[in-house]
């Protein structure tokens, strides 16, 4: 897997663009006898181009750059990556050998995840995808997923006006709500209750619970869910505006 990362500076840029069509991460580790001495990125190898070198030509580079080392701390870690210049890093050892690659949303999935982790550890190996979620469309709105994991999902929903969740309720997991923006009617349990900016709602395991936008404006709710299972399929129907109750 590293090999698809490293390269020297005997590499022409067609070779270096080559191995970053494969790894897929847009950057490259340069080694000189076994030591990283620069980085270079997909945009480094293009301005070169752009500027009139051929691709068939040897790369160019710095021989400044960010680094960490395996000894490194949360808190350096975090503060490197708050530079918005900063999408990975290259770990080395005290010989300035190339011991592993973090990259930022890897780091984020780490933490967001809550796993256990190891500058030391196959870091490439994790899927920094589980924290990229699309925006899905429903009859009476839209969600995306903010979080999900194997503890929590945690999802911002948007209901248009005149628009209403069917009255469900769900087995295998309890939600929490607290409405962002818009007022409306929420069915919980034989309750009415009004919400509002700030208001929060619990949700308990097998309650019955609908939100209604009686209003002219959207209703944007955070959704919390804690339990054992997240998927759309832990939905019970009592009643759908939109024919979905089977």
């Amino acid at each position: 897997m590293m090999k698809y990362f490293t390269i020297t500076k005997k590499n022409t840029i067609k070779e270096c663009l080559i191995k970053i069509n494969k790894n897929k991460k847009n950057f490259l580790i340069v080694l000189k006898k076994g030591k990283v001495e620069s980085i270079v990125t997909e945009g480094d190898l293009r301005r070169q181009l752009i500027s009139g070198i051929s691709i068939d030509n040897k790369i160019k580079y710095k021989t400044k750059f960010k680094f960490l080392t395996i000894k490194d701390n949360f808190h350096t870690i975090s503060n490197l990556f708050k530079s918005k210049k900063i999408n990975f890093l290259p770990i080395l050892n005290h010989k300035k050998e190339l011991v592993n690659i973090l990259t930022k949303k890897q780091f984020h999935t780490l933490l967001l995840h809550d796993q256990q982790w190891n500058l030391e550890n196959d870091l490439l190996k994790i899927n920094e995808n589980k924290i990229d979620y699309e925006i899905y469309n429903r009859p009476w709105g839209f969600y995306k997923s903010t979080l999900l994991s194997n503890f929590v999902q945690s999802k911002i929903i948007t209901v248009f006006p005149k628009s209403e969740l069917s009255l469900q309720e769900h087995k295998k997991r309890e939600e929490h709500w607290v409405i962002i923006k818009g007022k409306g009617i929420v069915t919980l349990g034989e309750s009415k209750i009004d919400v509002y900016p700030g208001k929060y709602i619990y949700i308990p395991k097998g309650c019955k619970h609908q939100v209604i936008n009686n209003s002219g404006e959207n209703i944007i709710f955070s959704e919390v869910q804690l339990g054992e299972y997240f998927g759309e399929d832990d939905i019970v129907r009592y009643s759908d505006k939109y024919g979905r109750v089977k």
